[in-house]
């Protein structure tokens, strides 16, 4: 009897360290179970962080185009108002109309004679500035003055 006493009490013992074994194995694999589900959630967090940061991005860009395409459209129509007004404006004289048909190549030609007298007779201290400003003039009364003369349906416009 008592071989079967000592018997169940090694058993016990035996159970009882491989119960503690598993315990112990268990809380260690819960450990990284946590670790790694903390891991996973601090990744998902942060793509949905980033996710929202593009969706921010996308708006903010959808707006810029959208302020843009109406900016557009409000120059179109001051451009095209400003045609239609110039085009009302016959005199019934000729003498007139061929005037203000001469004004914009006349003003064009005359910023291209002063961008050239200021390129040949200007000192080299001063020269780069004001010619810089005189091709920028001239350039753009050329392209600003000619171009808006023919409307986008092909239609032209007197001067």
């Amino acid at each position: 009897m008592d071989g079967d006493w000592f018997g169940m009490a090694a058993s016990a013992a035996g159970g009882g360290v491989f119960g503690v074994i598993g315990t112990l194995l268990g809380r260690v694999a819960g450990y990284f179970e946590t670790k790694q589900q903390q891991a996973f959630e601090r990744d998902r967090w942060q793509h949905d962080a980033a996710m929202t940061r593009l969706q921010m991005e996308v708006s903010r860009a959808e707006a810029e185009a959208e302020l843009n395409a109406v900016q557009a459209e409000g120059s179109w129509q001051g451009l095209t108002a400003s045609v239609a007004a110039d085009a009302a404006l016959a005199s019934g004289y000729q003498f007139v109309d061929a005037i203000r048909a001469l004004t914009r190549p006349a003003l064009t030609l005359l910023l291209w004679l002063i961008t050239a007298t200021v390129f040949f007779n200007v000192d080299d201290a001063l020269k780069a500035r004001v010619v810089e400003t005189a091709v920028f003039a001239a350039t753009a009364a050329t392209l600003w003055w000619f171009g808006d003369r023919t409307s986008p349906s092909g239609r032209r416009y007197p001067a």
